[in-house]
């Protein structure tokens, strides 16, 4: 595993990125999530896409939940509204630091 350097908590959403090899990693709850810089974009700009309201439904303990699907049939991610709201303002704010870290780092 990387020694990733936090980019940005909220909630329950934490995003780091490894200063040796550039991978960004999400961290929700018991799941680890990892991107090139490149696929971290593409992730980010499919989870814009998906409407919570479109893609929820009522769980067994009474939360709404969105369901996010990945490539994998079998895996599904899942999303109470809040942790769906937490979970773009961590990747809207990864974004951010990065081109921070780009501009401190002479665009590395």
């Amino acid at each position: 595993m990387c020694d990733a350097k936090i980019l940005s908590q909220k909630g329950t959403s934490v995003v780091s990125r490894c200063s040796e090899c550039q991978c960004l990693f999400i961290w929700h709850h018991n799941l680890i999530l990892s991107f090139t810089p490149d696929q971290f974009i593409q992730f980010k700009n499919f989870a814009i896409d998906l409407d919570f309201g479109d893609h929820s439904f009522p769980f067994p303990d009474g939360q709404e939940r969105v369901v996010m699907r990945t490539p994998v049939n079998d895996i599904q991610l899942t999303f109470t509204v809040d942790e769906w709201e937490d979970f773009h303002v961590a990747m809207d704010e990864a974004i951010y630091m990065q081109e921070i870290y780009a501009l401190v780092d002479g665009g590395k």
